[in-house]
């Protein structure tokens, strides 16, 4: 990957990753209880235009291989994630409420396999692959089991509706990007000269 006068920090990246694993853990079950209103086609034609996304995407790859576009993009994406997350905790549970999230998810996915790729290539050692693959591992299990804790704990308050658990999860979603962003953003930056 060519680096353009940029640099990773592993470290602060190693941290973005577990965020990112945790937010993805906490986050897995509420997109059944968002997506309700959605009409079954929606999925058909959301994944025709995700895999149309990300073909033209892949033909970029020459150009944003680069540690400056990995940067770019990843904050594209977090911040789209961090738009639908303060759009649900400002308009809760309608048919455009669930449109515009999964049209924001399918816009992140777009960018998946190139994230992944570029990961790959600009953690061109072995041992840093496997800590940024541990940290993923270990934030999506402490955000499965923080949910769960969550939920339950919800309950034990009397709280029962999914709705309404899964609204103030979105509370915590939105403290764990914030920290998403912060992270990614210390990942990265210009080589000193």
């Amino acid at each position: 990957m060519r680096s353009e006068g940029w640099r990773l920090f592993p470290r602060a990246y190693i941290g973005y990753k577990l965020f990112n694993s945790l937010f993805l853990g906490l986050n897995v079950g509420t997109i059944f209880t968002i997506y309700k209103p959605l009409d079954p086609s929606v999925y058909s034609l959301g994944g025709i235009l995700l895999a149309l996304a990300m073909l033209g995407i892949a033909q970029l790859y020459g150009r944003i291989m680069t540690l400056r576009w990995f940067f770019y993009i990843s904050l594209f994406v977090e911040l789209v994630v961090l738009a639908m997350v303060l759009f649900f905790l400002s308009h809760p549970y309608t048919w455009l409420t669930a449109m515009l999230i999964y049209a924001g998810y399918q816009a992140t996915f777009a960018f998946g396999s190139y994230l992944v790729r570029a990961e790959t290539l600009a953690l061109d050692e072995d041992e840093l692959l496997r800590r940024v693959d541990s940290a993923k591992q270990i934030g999506y299990l402490i955000g499965m089991a923080g949910s769960w804790i969550f939920y339950k704990i919800l309950e034990m308050r009397g709280i029962h509706s999914s709705e309404v658990k899964v609204y103030d999860l979105h509370w915590l979603l939105l403290g764990c990007e914030l920290v998403i962003i912060f992270l990614l953003v210390r990942s990265f930056g210009r080589k000193s000269r």
